[in-house]
């Protein structure tokens, strides 16, 4: 049997006999190339004569039934931010789905859940597939220097009836199935200069010649147990010669003129492959950019404006970096109903009261009405690593210098009322947490001594978490100033414990960090009160935001954890000081 009729047994399997026009029209052939395939199906005893699947097409389909897949993600990234360094290609966000999130989505669909992925470059960021999907890592210490044939090597021993799959893929439809009946190799309608492969009249796969062109090659292919024992030893051979280091492990499919594999043609336009910006901006183009606003806002023409892409989509608003002239830049742009949350007004105030001040991020351009910013690109940044000490006091020393500036603005942050505003916006619908009133009661019952300690109210960050805290060679600057207002400036060290997850043994060294000449035990236990109360806050947006359809996980678990804990910590310290902590 050949290609078409593997083909012909398979549409039978999907959608059972309807006639042979119909399967003509949905394999793309002559009624007669169909005639002719049923005859030979009957004949080798795949069907019968009412074109029903026979014992030995059950059994056939059975032995060629895919088991696994092998994911090939070890090479280098793309550079999305400099804050952010390059980001593996898997990794890639598409329509708010990393790339190999959506292809173990859809193997997932056709029953594929053995999957080995081989990784490389920033290795630690593919830990989560472990737990979230069961995958299994295999590290390829060499990805620098050899290419993916020496990836594949490394899970040789997986690959019969295994998908092999690149994961700087997006397929828009779902490539995987439940039933294969032969060996392929994905190429495209489309045509590359790069192919080395051509599909002939007889749908075979032919080796041509770079320069002559050929079908677009995806990388994505299917490997029977015959065919999968031929590359696994030829895997073996190549991967012990240095003349193969740098090779694909394509190579392996080569036998004379012609691929070991079949063909299988896909749409050009309905896979991508991922090697540039331009080819996420092609999938994922960022709509409504108001480029005319932003223009204006530099004294530029549209034209002006270059090199737009996409930095983070996050759940409130949107980042995009773009070029002018000779400098970078960031925009922000709400896409969130976030307004309820966040005075505009209110926070270009606060930019106006740090600008010139080495303290916040460049901004140029602020519109109090949408929330739309235009800052300058910190070239070579990088986030705050709250588990390095040395960075943490970096940016401890750097809070404290902002603190005691005693900047002044027109408008407070009200920590209680926030607590009160947060919960109204749940529409009238209880907390998720059985023991919330009880929680609640406790965490405002330490308001009178909170209100009754010694405080020096000025400009306050209120969420200086360490992904606001900017690292570069020029110094750090701190970032995103939504929620600052007047305040108790210690409240911004609770603030930064409560995002970092910190335990009370992290949180008192990060009191150390900020307090170098020694912190009061007063001034301790008003920041554990501050954890306590700043952790029923987070707990209350969360909950908000998960009203709206964005689910924090961990984070807003361990924030009401954190109201609940330093509620009874605070509660313990105060009454051996033999203090009335609802008193004051």
């Amino acid at each position: 049997m050949n290609k078409r009729d593997l083909d012909l047994l398979l549409r039978i399997k999907e959608t059972g006999y309807t006639n042979q026009r119909e399967l003509a029209d949905m394999l793309d052939c002559s009624l007669g190339a169909v005639n002719g395939g049923l005859k030979r199906l009957i004949d080798a005893g795949y069907i019968d004569e009412n074109k029903s699947l026979t014992k030995k097409s059950t059994e056939l389909l059975l032995s060629s039934k895919p088991q696994r897949a092998i994911l090939l993600c070890a090479g280098g990234g793309i550079r999305l931010l400099s804050g952010e360094g390059d980001v593996p290609k898997a990794l890639l966000t598409v329509h708010g789905e990393a790339l190999i999130d959506r292809i173990i989505r859809q193997l997932h669909e056709a029953g594929i859940h053995e999957i080995y992925a081989v990784v490389g470059f920033e290795k630690e960021r593919f830990e989560y597939l472990i737990d979230t999907y069961g995958v299994r890592l295999i590290v390829n210490p060499e990805y620098s220097r050899k290419n993916n044939l020496h990836s594949l090597t490394l899970v040789k021993e997986h690959l019969l009836n295994a998908y092999v799959i690149p994961c700087d893929i997006w397929c828009k439809d779902n490539p995987f199935s439940r039933n294969e009946l032969y060996s392929w190799y994905m190429v495209s309608d489309g045509t590359s200069d790069e192919s080395t492969v051509r599909v002939n009249r007889k749908q075979e796969l032919v080796s041509v010649h770079p320069a002559t062109g050929g079908n677009r090659m995806i990388g994505i292919s299917y490997l029977l147990p015959s065919d999968a024992d031929i590359v696994k030893e030829r895997l073996y051979l190549m991967d012990q010669s240095r003349r193969f280091e740098g090779s694909f492990w394509e190579e392996t499919l080569y036998a004379g003129d012609r691929l070991i594999v079949a063909p299988k043609m896909v749409c050009d336009s309905d896979v991508v492959e991922i090697d540039t910006i331009e080819d996420l901006w092609e999938l994922d183009r960022p709509a409504g950019i108001p480029i005319r606003e932003i223009a204006d806002a530099l004294g530029v023409s549209d034209s002006d404006i270059t090199g737009i892409s996409v930095l983070k989509k996050g759940t409130t608003n949107h980042s995009y970096s773009f070029s002018c002239g000779d400098e970078k830049y960031i925009v922000r742009m709400i896409v969130d109903d976030t307004n309820k949350l966040i005075d505009r007004r209110c926070e270009a105030d606060v930019y106006r009261a740090v600008a010139d001040r080495g303290v916040s991020e460049e901004v140029v351009y602020f519109n109090p009405g949408t929330g739309l910013k235009v800052s300058l690109l910190m070239t070579g940044a990088r986030f705050c690593d709250p588990k390095s000490a040395s960075d943490v006091s970096k940016c401890m020393d750097k809070l404290r210098a902002f603190h005691e500036m005693k900047l002044k603005v027109g408008h407070a942050f009200d920590l209680f009322g926030e607590i009160e505003y947060f919960e109204s916006l749940w529409g009238g619908t209880p907390s998720v947490y059985r023991d919330y009133n009880e929680t609640k009661a406790n965490v405002f019952s330490l308001k009178r001594y909170i209100d009754s300690a010694e405080k020096d109210i000025c400009l306050t960050h209120i969420d200086p978490v360490p992904d606001n805290f900017l690292i570069s060679a020029d110094g750090i600057r701190l970032i995103d100033w939504e929620y600052a207002a007047m305040q108790d400036p210690h409240l911004d060290i609770a603030m930064f414990a409560l995002y970092s997850l910190y335990d009370k043994a992290e949180t008192d060294a990060l009191i150390e960090a900020y307090f170098i000449e020694g912190c009061s035990d007063a001034v301790r236990l008003k920041i554990y009160c501050y954890m306590a109360v700043g952790g029923l806050l987070w707990s209350n947006w969360c909950e908000y935001r998960r009203k709206c359809g964005t689910e924090f996980g961990e984070y807003s678990l361990r924030q009401y954890r954190y109201a609940k804990e330093y509620f009874r910590i605070v509660v313990k310290e105060l009454k051996e000081k033999g203090i009335d902590y609802a008193c004051g």
